[in-house]
């Protein structure tokens, strides 16, 4: 790591992490070329790294992928979770190789090129990990310049003034600009992401889930219809008539990027409205946290987080 008041990159170096307590990692961008601002965070999944960067909980926030090998199996247009990317930009490794694998149809660079997302390869990903586990999760600025020419002062100083997401209400940046109806199932090869099987759920024989959207992952709402249920997305500041309009049979409350408290303000009301009917009311992410607080818990911000793929956990005595 340099000292930031080197200015000039290192030979090969086209891409570099400035934190903002002044540490520079110099490597190689691949992606979009300029900067992007957000917290430095890392993912210990070995696979989805495609899901990753769609996920709007990650809307924000610069992954730093501890698995070495990210691109690898290149893109396609099924394993996403959201119409396009929210996370800010992507740490790896290695640097990406070809595709090998028969469901791509993009390159990882190319799809983070098109995508406006900014990548940086050859990075000690280990050091850097170890870093945010120790000190937390630090604010950075993420630059790729082909040329190999940097500000670090400008840089720095982005960094710096970056205010950080405690106190930041992201989901309502990444929620959906109008209500919907979903009824996708789980999909197979060769369907596109938001296609899946369709499912009549529609004739009055199955449960309507309303789904209050805070930044909502796609796979969510095609196992809710896998279920049996009729989906109903909303936006995450519709109010609870609007609600009950739909005459659901239960609250679904999905995942999210930002402060709960902030997106608090305007959902913890209509979640304790919702509480009084005593229906059912499932909260995931940042909709369990806005349903701890809607019962008068208190959220704090995780001093690393926890960030990687779900592990299945099988209990032996009864399977």
């Amino acid at each position: 790591m340099a000292d930031p008041t080197t200015t000039r990159a290192p030979s090969g170096a086209t891409g570099v992490l400035v934190l903002a307590s002044g540490q520079v990692v110099w490597g190689r961008g691949f992606g979009a070329e300029g900067s992007a601002v957000g917290e430095v965070c890392f993912n210990t999944a070995m696979t989805g790294y495609q899901e990753v960067m769609t996920d709007p909980s990650y809307a924000g926030q610069i992954i730093n992928f501890t698995f070495p090998h990210i691109g690898n199996v290149g893109t396609n247009a099924e394993d996403i979770e959201a119409n396009s990317p929210h996370a800010l930009g992507a740490i790896v490794r290695e640097d990406v190789t070809n595709p090998s694998n028969f469901r791509s149809n993009r390159h990882f660079t190319d799809w983070m090129a098109a995508n406006g997302r900014v990548g940086l390869s050859g990075i000690d990903t280990r050091a850097l990990t170890r870093l945010i586990r120790i000190n937390g999760a630090p604010n950075a600025v993420i630059a790729h310049n082909t040329a190999g020419e940097f500000d670090i002062p400008a840089l720095l100083a982005q960094a710096q003034g970056w205010p950080g997401l405690e106190g930041m209400d992201l989901a309502k940046d990444v929620t959906t600009l109008q209500s919907y109806g979903w009824d996708a199932g789980l999909w197979s090869l060769g369907q596109g992401y938001d296609q899946g099987d369709k499912v009549d759920t529609k004739n009055g024989k199955h449960p309507k889930v309303v789904a209050i959207d805070y930044g909502i992952k796609r796979n969510i709402l095609r196992n809710l219809v896998d279920l049996g249920c009729e989906v109903q997305v909303v936006t995450a500041s519709a109010s609870f008539d609007e609600i009950m309009a739909h005459n659901p049979d239960g609250l679904f409350l999905s995942n999210g990027p930002g402060d709960p408290a902030a997106t608090g303000e305007y959902a913890v009301p209509v979640i304790q409205q919702w509480l009084a009917t005593k229906k059912p009311l499932f909260g995931i992410c940042l909709g369990h946290q806005m349903l701890a607080l809607a019962v008068g818990a208190k959220t704090e911000k995780m001093h690393q987080g926890h960030r990687g793929a779900n592990h299945p956990v099988k209990r032996l005595s009864d399977g």
